[in-house]
């Protein structure tokens, strides 16, 4: 399994670059109730941590606005929502589908030093240094975790540190693994 990093795991979406990128962690996937609070669907883990950070990016239309998170909790299997300003269901209407993200030094930092977003288009070498691609995006598959990596072909390499993955070097932009580059 990839690292949970700090318990919140992030999807696989950055614009920018650097401390004040945003990286999507959710969703507006509802209504609740009449007074303006929107159902929130999350990509951390625990899905509850979403909660926990304010100012939410939310893209509408092309743009991405600034939501102060009031109040939220768990309701049933969802999640819900409070945002400054949007006090009707009518408001809440508007941001239905909105992509939600947080600025990436909102995250705070990780046990292991980064998150899934960090490692998002980083370069990837085998150990005698051949280049494999960069890496595309993350995905869990229940077994382990897997990096996708992009290059002259897709390949799909399983996250597992000190086996496969023996280096993160984030300030060179390398991950190094032991993978056979014909795979």
């Amino acid at each position: 399994m990839a690292p949970d990093l700090g318990g919140r795991q992030l999807s696989g979406m950055r614009e920018g670059d650097g401390p004040d990128r945003l990286v999507a962690l959710g969703r507006v996937s509802g209504l609740h109730g009449v007074q303006g609070w929107v159902k929130v669907h999350s990509d951390t883990r625990p899905r509850e941590n979403i909660l926990d950070y304010s100012p939410w990016y939310l893209l509408r239309h092309g743009v991405w606005e600034p939501w102060e998170v009031v109040r939220g909790r768990p309701q049933g299997k969802t999640l819900v929502a409070q945002l400054r300003g949007c006090t009707d269901r009518e408001q809440a209407r508007r941001l239905m589908g909105a992509t939600i993200a947080v600025r990436r030094w909102q995250l705070g930092e990780s046990e292991e030093g980064y998150y899934w977003t960090d490692l998002e288009g980083l370069e990837v070498v085998d150990l005698q240094g051949v280049a494999l691609g960069r890496v595309d995006h993350l995905m869990e598959t229940g077994a382990n975790d897997v990096l996708v990596v992009k290059g002259e072909r897709e390949r799909l390499i399983p996250w597992l540190p000190g086996e496969v993955v023996h280096d993160v070097d984030l300030v060179g932009g390398r991950i190094r693994v032991d993978w056979d580059p014909d795979f």
